[in-house]
């Protein structure tokens, strides 16, 4: 039997320790830091393209290639590959893997090069640094 449970207050901590009382012998426990939501996932992309478009200093890349630069500057591990053409290329980088806390880092981040390098947002302003 698997089971998981998301600790959002009492009730679901009563209940996940129902669950440990319950366990059979050698059973696994793990309790992590949620993922990063659909919603910062979504803002990310759009923050990425927003980077991309802008071309700070000249450079000329997509946002997939943005957010391995934005990951590796935050601290996160990501590796470049010579590709078949002899351009690099990322590779080994998930930003699904984030925590909520990290996602939300990154964006700040993200944020705060764009503030610098004069990047134009395309979300309203009213939702800006809500991450």
């Amino acid at each position: 039997m698997s089971q998981t449970v998301i600790l959002h207050g009492a009730s679901q901590k009563a209940f996940a320790i129902h669950l440990i009382e319950k366990a059979p012998v050698d059973a696994v426990l793990t309790i992590r830091e949620a993922t990063r939501s659909i919603d910062q996932n979504s803002k990310l992309w759009a923050m990425l393209s927003d980077v991309s478009r802008a071309m700070p200093d000249g450079r000329r890349h997509t946002p997939e290639v943005w957010k391995t630069l934005f990951m590796h500057a935050c601290g996160h591990a990501v590796q470049f590959e010579m590709g078949l053409n002899g351009q690099p290329f990322p590779t080994g980088f998930r930003s699904s893997k984030l925590t909520k806390t990290q996602m939300g880092e990154l964006i700040e981040f993200i944020y705060a090069y764009g503030a610098e390098k004069g990047v134009v947002w395309t979300e309203p302003e009213a939702e800006e640094h809500a991450a």
